[in-house]
Parts: structure tokens; C-alpha cells; sequence
């Protein structure tokens, strides 16, 4: 009797995690997680998603800030969270692809313990001097570091970011003996190099931007494969360095063992949201490039991501502090 309703049970619960993948879904306001405080560029770019995809769902979708140790509470907190597609993160490259590297015992692993969703966006990182330093192109950038050898600063949002991994990248492709600066954040190592504190900064493209719009600091490159749509006329690392890439970029997640009919809804409307041109307007306005993409294609992005970091991590000696 025991057995037959243990039996029982086990068909029930089959049987209505069928339904939620099929059509029940979703049945309760959707928590997206990120890693960092409000106001940064992934919480702008969650927050943006978050309100055209809550109206596709028919359920609130709830921006929930889990800042702390460059996002790997967030990552921890989601790869630990029940399967069913009401709790997905919106990460960058540190928690997925470069904190295997910084971390000794990280409490997940990003390839078992995650199901990819889809890419959101892209960015570069730019690299940004204060008019003081005498350099208009990289290769004038290049040159003052040969001279001087670790002298010339740059700073960034902390060691390990996305800013810093560029600028070690920087440092191996052009052979620049340039010093890393870590900051708490982009904000106040924006304020330093405002200040001419620093000299010069690898930087988001939401934190640089307005700062060379306004003319404030100079823009010598962009870190993508391809100049930045709203800086057409700054030339990219590549071009100088071919095939130079520190293109940042956010992408969705689900804990691994989602269904994968959940993650194909997911996926399709995020797809949606990232097309409407609402959406891609404010996102572009903040130097974010939309750019969904199949689970699979995220998956090997993620691969590709995790050797290319891994190598420059090793090869500059980062270490987590």
C-alpha cells in the first residue's frame, strides 16, 4: 500500500510539472536576480527587460538587487533555487566565466549549475584618458607606457571585472606596461579620472559615454570586435590589435535542471522584448546593444568566455582580494 502511493504521489508530481511546463506557466510573479546595487548597468538593463517581459508573461517580473562579491551571491543563490522558472539572474562574465578563476572553492559551478536562457546584451568598455595625458590614439597610449613603464594608471570597477580583465588584455596584445587601478565601482573611479587622479580607465560604455559626449575625457578605443554605434568615430583595440575582444555582455540564466520547455518560453519572449523597438531604444540610449540568442548559442559563449578569461587570468596573476 506504501509502495502504490509513494506510486501515486510520483505520477501526480510528474504529472503537474507537465502541466506548469505546458501551459501553466507562469503561475507567480517571476524574480529576476542580479548581482550588483541598483543603478548599475545591469540593474538599468534588468530593470528595462523587466517591464516589457512582465507585460508578455501576464506576471510580474521583480528586479531582486543581490549585490555582494562581483555577483557571485546572486550566481550562488540562483544555482540553488527551485527549478521551475519563477527565479532567473541576469549575469555577466565575472560570476560565469571569471570567477572559476579568482575563486578557490566557488559554491557552484557555472557550466553544471546553470541552464542558459539566452544572451541579452552587449557592450564595449572604453578605453578613456583625462585630456591632461598627452595621447589621442592608442597607439600614442602605447608609446607613453613604453617610455615609462608602470606608471601609467588605469582604473576600473575592481579587480576581476570586466574593465580590469580588458586592460590586462590590453597589457599582453599591445605589450603596455600600464598599472591597474581598482576602484569599489565605475562611479568613483569615473570621479578620479575626472579629477586626473588617474589617467586613464577602462570603462563601461553606460559609465564612459556621457563623460565624452560632454567632452570631459578623451576616448582612444573601444574594447568590441566592432566600433560602438554610439561612439562611431572612436576606432576599436582591434583595429590596432587585430583580434583583440573584451566585449562585455549580460545574458539570462535559470537554475540547471529548469524544464526545457520553460526555458524555450523563456527564451522566445525574451527574443520578443529585445526586438521591441521601446526596449531596444532605452537600451541603446544606455550604451547596451541588444542581443538575444538561442540556449545553445549562449552555452558555447559561455565556453569560449570561460577559456579566453582563463588564460588572461592566469597569465597576468590575477588574484581575488
Amino acid at each position: 500500500m506504501r509502495a502504490g502511493r509513494c506510486l501515486l504521489a510520483g505520477v501526480a508530481l510528474a504529472a503537474a510539472g507537465a502541466a506548469v511546463a505546458q501551459g501553466g506557466y507562469p503561475s507567480r510573479p517571476i524574480t529576476l536576480v542580479v548581482g550588483f546595487a541598483p543603478g548599475g548597468g545591469t540593474d538599468i538593463g534588468a530593470r528595462i527587460v523587466a517591464k516589457q517581459l512582465s507585460a508578455n508573461l501576464g506576471q510580474q517580473v521583480v528586479v531582486e538587487n543581490r549585490p555582494g562579491a562581483g555577483g557571485n551571491i546572486a550566481a550562488e543563490m540562483v544555482a540553488h533555487a527551485v527549478p521551475d522558472g519563477h527565479t532567473i539572474m541576469l549575469a555577466g562574465p565575472g560570476p560565469l566565466t571569471v570567477a572559476p578563476y579568482l575563486v578557490a572553492k566557488l559554491p557552484y559551478d557555472p557550466r553544471r549549475d546553470f541552464a542558459p536562457i539566452s544572451k541579452g546584451v552587449t557592450f564595449p568598455n572604453v578605453l578613456v584618458v583625462h585630456p591632461s595625458l598627452p595621447a589621442t590614439t592608442v597607439a600614442e597610449y602605447v608609446a607613453l607606457a613604453q617610455a615609462k613603464p608602470d606608471t601609467i594608471g588605469y582604473g576600473t570597477s575592481g579587480i576581476g571585472g570586466a574593465g580590469h580583465l580588458a586592460g590586462e588584455l590590453f597589457k599582453q596584445v599591445a605589450k603596455a606596461p600600464i598599472v591597474h587601478v581598482p576602484y569599489k565601482g565605475g562611479g568613483p573611479a569615473m570621479t578620479d579620472l575626472l579629477a586626473g587622479q588617474v589617467p586613464s580607465s577602462f570603462a563601461s560604455a553606460p559609465t564612459a559615454i556621457p563623460q565624452v559626449k560632454a567632452g570631459k575625457i578623451r576616448a582612444l578605443a573601444t574594447t568590441g570586435p566592432t566600433r560602438s554605434a554610439l561612439l562611431p568615430d572612436v576606432p576599436t583595440v582591434a583595429e590596432s590589435y587585430p583580434g583583440y575582444d573584451a566585449t562585455n555582455w549580460y545574458a539570462f540564466v535559470a537554475p540547471a535542471k529548469t524544464p526545457k520547455e520553460i526555458v524555450d518560453r523563456l527564451n522566445r519572449e525574451l527574443a520578443k522584448v529585445l526586438a521591441t523597438p521601446e526596449v531596444r531604444d532605452q537600451l541603446l540610449a544606455n550604451g547596451m546593444e541588444p542581443e538575444p540568442s538561442t540556449p545553445e548559442e549562449l552555452a558555447k559563449h559561455i565556453e569560449s568566455q570561460l577559456a579566453l578569461w582563463g588564460r588572461v587570468v592566469k597569465e597576468a596573476r590575477i588574484e581575488a582580494q
